[in-house]
């Protein structure tokens, strides 16, 4: 399994330059579909419910005050299996030429990142972990209805 620096790394290998926020959400619906599609975790380090959306705390404190980043220096792509490299490959494909603020925005429309900030006023700060079988339940549900949408057509 890679850590959450090797998956930065990758996905600025692959997409550069990026905002911090771009990559912080870019790196959330990586962990996401990669929890669906293979089962398992995408790297280890936990995800938060921040004001801005889902963020990575670790991933934070290294690009903290940093607006553009064009290189992550802290971790290694070729850590990545194959079937990582997919998923990420997959998302950016999806995902990658959306705005920071379009996915922040998606994110706040999205159960697992709402559910977590219940009770918390919009931009109040917090550290609440999103729960993996939140994340799970509400993608796996979507890619549920994408494959009976397919199989219907």
């Amino acid at each position: 399994m890679a850590c959450a620096d090797d998956v930065a790394a990758y996905i600025l290998e692959r997409r550069t330059p990026l905002t911090a926020m771009k990559l912080q959400k870019l790196l959330y619906y990586s962990y996401a579909w990669h929890l669906v599609w293979d089962e398992e975790q995408l790297f280890q380090e936990s995800i938060e419910a921040w004001a801005n959306g889902p963020v990575v705390p670790a991933i934070y404190e290294r690009h903290r005050g940093r607006f553009r980043l064009e290189n992550w220096p802290w971790g290694n792509p070729a850590n990545l299996q194959q079937n990582e490299r997919e998923t990420v490959d997959v998302v950016l494909s999806v995902y990658g030429d959306l705005g920071a603020h379009e996915l922040s925005n998606m994110t706040h429309r999205e159960p697992p990142w709402r559910d977590a900030r219940t009770g918390l006023l919009p931009g109040q700060r917090s550290n609440a972990r999103i729960p993996d079988s939140a994340i799970f339940e509400y993608y796996d549900s979507l890619y549920e209805e994408a494959q009976a949408d397919t199989d219907s057509s």
